[in-house]
């Protein structure tokens, strides 16, 4: 199945760490079965309300072939990350 996952990261974060918290949400698609078509960095931008006390994130946008496992265990490892402010899949008609 095709999904597109956004998701938006606390803005407070240095650029190391920012990048090992994408990657290792890329890791946890991958080591389960998933294959990434296509990845955006959108960068910082305003939120059009505060998230958590933030007032800003960085965007990420990926389109995905993933078995339904990878889905939820990126879903449920999304949840209780702390550097994640908000997400969002979407499963695309094939």
């Amino acid at each position: 199945m095709k999904y597109e996952i956004m998701f938006i990261v606390r803005p407070d974060m240095e650029e190391a760490n920012l990048k090992e918290v994408v990657t290792s949400f890329e890791n946890i698609l991958i080591n389960n079965e998933a294959k990434i078509i296509n990845s955006k960095n959108m960068g910082q931008r305003e939120l059009a309300y505060e998230i958590k006390k933030y007032k800003r994130g960085f965007y990420y946008v990926y389109q995905i072939e993933a078995p339904v496992k990878a889905i939820n265990e990126f879903d449920r490892l999304a949840l209780l990350s702390e550097d994640m402010i908000r997400h969002m899949i979407i499963r695309l008609e094939d």
